[in-house]
């Protein structure tokens, strides 16, 4: 891409190039009553604040104004509070007696001023403002006295806040509450933003902001850096002190002619000239994306980048208008920025802009488009102001009066004391009379003196003789300066007419050349219009093929989506055609266990009936035993039926615990705090597992088993625990997931509550009476603890889920 600008410097040019190119028209345009507008534009980071601002050692282009402005008129300044700004962007001048009563009132404020020649200089700033090239304007009206006003203000999120203003406020750090305005308490007094109005001759002005009169550079920047460091920045990922307002240091210059005495200053208004001259450092357009901003930081940039697209807005209706001859309203209102400077682009003065450029790589498409607006601007075509008239009196005032000042001065020191009321006229005829013979004593003192008289007349006749003299030598020079100024005038009009004939040859030459100028100026005209066609054209491609090529990429990662989709469902398919295998296993496992439980226990119950049944047989009947009556078994316990007599020599059947199908593996045991305590003697045993009162994820992501103990009250109103087992997995979202496998049942039962198979005791039992009798307990109570003989019969437990039934 190429681009073209005025003026194009380096990377390692010097401060002051840049300011003798730029700003020092500028300066001389503002002495001589004219207003102007420099403002820095560029991607943050590029240098904007280092070019207005300089750094230590070399100061940029603000100080260096300021040296050239106060070099300039250094002599002819004014005292202070002689010019007085009022509050209607306008200028009033006092007399001697007003002003001395002004410097009077702030001589008497509570903190001394330091005077302007004995100012010390904060060395923090002081290496910026000493320019060793005291450069000045040759052409100073010397019959004028000067004031310098300086203001600064800055325009942060559309507002403007005045920078110079004495409030107590923190503006690097603003506190804001959650609804976006500022907390107010104590401690902190939010900024008062400030309102523009217009003037009576159409100009924009902030209203209630601080102007400071100024004397010489060091105040002048002082002033610039006190409010330098109330300014908002902040640290974002492309600039470590990055701008987050727009900076706008605005010098005024208030001059009014000197009288005609060269004395005072001329007390009438109509004759006061206000120059302006604004110098603006802008906040750098930014991406969000690129910058990482979030919250206030994010408001800033989308406020910053507002301003500056309305700038480049008003710039481009400008631009059409005066090329297509539209009158299309320019939108200054719509951002503060362009609001303030609408008569500079209206014609009030010059506006130059220094376009800050970063070579880094990342900032490519930034600066693409900061150059292709600065490029634009300079087809906008601001009408110049015409020259103010200048006011009827003498030039060369001020010096006749300082020299008369030291004639006077040098008479009075000859004479001892004052002198009368002579004109300038009367001394010069004095001097003259100097040259003449001095004329003798008049006074006659004896009536025979005859040398007084004689010596009267000769005196009085060399006096003739030399006026004679003298008039005849004033003809001659009359004549003399006639006869050149005869010469002169025959000069003069033969010149004349040979400068008329050249010059109504070159006023040919320039009509030609003006017809020439209109036609190559009407073919540039529709030369662009047909390159502007063109390029709105080559915008539609641009804007066509990258359309095509977003679609391009969404059709791309749509597929890869449906493609990653497919690729996790078949994963997922997978997993659950595992997962639902290995559970139809177990219970296939778990049924055929329970299956050949039952035919075991129906095996085992088979046999015994059969011993039984053989010893019945086997044995001699005796008389059978008296069963008791209902109301003995309610009145006194039953005593427990002897068990038969265990085997000698044979160890005692010792209490164990079931062991899990996964004994190495490591369990969560969750027991609620619902949970009632059974007082059992077989109690579930998990060994290395970890207990818990409620499931989280930090346990369940130690252990690959999950039990949970649920208690519930079952039909016989006894307590029934269940123990609810599962496998641990990991989800693809980091997390744990249960999947239940099994549940296992623990019921507790009292044998006092069953019912008991029994006849009426008044009939007679049947064949096989006694032996179900004598067999009801063992019958029924087919899974049950091994107990010692002669103990008590305690609550039984119940294990459902064995997979295997030990024989007693």
């Amino acid at each position: 891409m190429q681009y073209s600008f005025k003026e194009v410097f380096g990377t390692l040019v010097a401060q002051k190039e840049l300011f003798d190119v730029v700003a020092k028209p500028l300066v001389e345009d503002l002495i001589r009553g004219k207003n102007g507008l420099l403002f820095t534009y560029g991607v943050t980071g590029s240098g904007k604040t280092h070019t207005m601002t300089g750094s230590p050692g070399d100061g940029g282009l603000l100080p260096r104004c300021l040296a050239m402005i106060f070099n300039s008129i250094g002599p002819f300044q004014a005292k202070r509070f002689v010019f007085k700004l009022d509050d209607k962007n306008g200028v009033d001048v006092q007399c001697e007696v007003d002003a001395l009563l002004e410097r009077q009132k702030r001589d008497a404020m509570p903190v001394p001023k330091t005077p302007s020649g004995k100012r010390q200089i904060d060395p923090e700033f002081a290496d910026m403002i000493n320019v060793q090239d005291h450069c000045k304007v040759e052409e100073v009206d010397e019959d004028n006295v000067y004031s310098v006003f300086v203001s600064y203000i800055e325009i942060y999120n559309n507002y403007i806040y005045d920078l110079l203003e004495e409030t107590p406020f923190d503006l690097i750090k603003p506190k804001w509450n959650n609804c976006n305005t500022p907390v107010r308490n104590g401690d902190f007094i939010p900024p008062q933003s400030k309102i523009l109005r217009e003037d009576q001759n159409h100009n924009m002005y902030v209203t209630g902001c601080t102007e400071v009169e100024v004397k010489s550079t060091e105040e002048a920047f002082e002033v610039f850096w006190k409010g330098q460091k109330k300014r908002r920045i902040a640290n974002t990922q492309l600039n470590r002190e990055s701008s987050r307002s727009h900076g706008v240091f605005i010098i005024k210059l208030a001059q009014a002619p000197l009288d005609a005495d060269g004395d005072n200053v001329l007390q009438e208004k109509e004759q006061i000239t206000l120059s302006q001259l604004s110098l603006v450092d802008l906040a750098g357009s930014e991406r969000t994306n690129r910058t990482k901003a979030e919250g206030n930081r994010l408001r800033e940039a989308g406020n910053i980048n507002q301003s500056l697209m309305t700038l480049r807005t008003c710039i481009e209706v400008l631009r059409e208008n005066q090329m297509y001859g539209t009158n299309k309203m320019v939108p200054y209102r719509d951002s503060k920025l362009t609001h303030l400077f609408k008569n500079y682009f209206d014609g009030e003065g010059k506006v130059r802009m220094i376009v800050c450029v970063n070579p880094k790589a990342e900032d490519y498409e930034e600066s693409l488009q900061v150059m292709r607006f600065a490029e634009m601007t300079q087809e906008v075509e601001v009408a110049r102001p015409v020259d103010r008239p200048l006011c009827g009196l003498t030039p060369g005032r001020r010096f006749r009066n300082q020299a008369f000042r030291e004639e006077l001065a040098q008479k009075l020191e000859i004479r001892g004391g004052p002198i009368s009321g002579e004109t300038e006229e009367q001394s010069a005829s004095e001097i003259l009379l100097q040259n003449f013979p001095p004329l003798p004593s008049c006074e006659l003192l004896d009536i025979n003196d005859d040398q007084t008289l004689p010596k009267l007349t000769g005196v009085l006749e060399e006096r003739h003789k030399l006026r004679q003299k003298l008039s005849e030598e004033f003809a001659k020079n009359v004549l003399t300066f006639k006869t050149i100024l005869r010469e002169l005038d025959s000069s003069v009009m033969s010149k004349e007419n040979h400068f008329q004939g050249k010059l109504s040859e070159k006023e040919k030459v320039i009509t030609g050349q003006k017809t020439e100028l209109e036609r190559l100026e009407k073919k540039i005209k529709t030369l662009e219009y047909k390159i502007e066609i063109l390029e709105k054209t080559a915008t539609i491609y641009e804007e066509d093929k990258r359309h095509l090529q977003q679609e391009l990429e969404s059709k791309s990662q749509k597929l890869q989506r449906q493609a990653s989709d497919k690729r996790r469902l078949e994963a997922r398919l997978q997993g659950m055609v595992a997962e639902t295998t290995m559970k139809w296993e177990k219970e296939c496992e778990r049924r055929v266990a329970a299956k050949q439980l039952e035919m075991q226990n129906k095996l085992w119950v088979k046999d015994e009936k059969l011993k039984q049944l053989k010893a019945i047989v086997t044995e001699p009947k005796n008389e059978k035993p008296e069963r008791p009556s209902r109301e003995r078994d309610r009145e006194k316990p039953i005593p427990r039926s002897v068990s038969p007599t265990p085997v000698p020599n044979a160890p005692p059947v010792r209490l164990r615990h079931r062991r899990s199908r996964s004994a190495g593996e490591r369990w969560v045991d969750h027991k609620p705090p619902s949970n009632l305590p059974t007082d059992t003697v077989m109690q579930p045993h998990v060994p290395h597992a970890i207990t818990v009162a409620a499931a989280s994820e930090k346990a369940l992501a130690k252990c690959d088993k999950y039990m949970l103990t649920h208690q519930e009250l079952a039909s016989d109103g006894e307590i029934e625990t269940k123990l609810i087992k599962g496998d641990v997995f990991k989800t693809r979202g980091g997390g744990q997931a249960v999947q239940f496998t099994e549940i296992e049942t623990l019921k507790q039962e009292s044998p006092t509550g069953r019912k008991r198979r029994s006849s009426p005791s008044n009939a007679d039992p049947p064949e096989d009476a006694a032996d179900s009798e004598w067999t009801d307990v063992e019958t029924r109570c087919s899974v049950a603890v091994e107990m010692r003989a002669g103990s008590a019969l305690g609550p039984g437990y119940q294990h459902h889920a064995m997979p295997k039934r030990r024989k007693p």
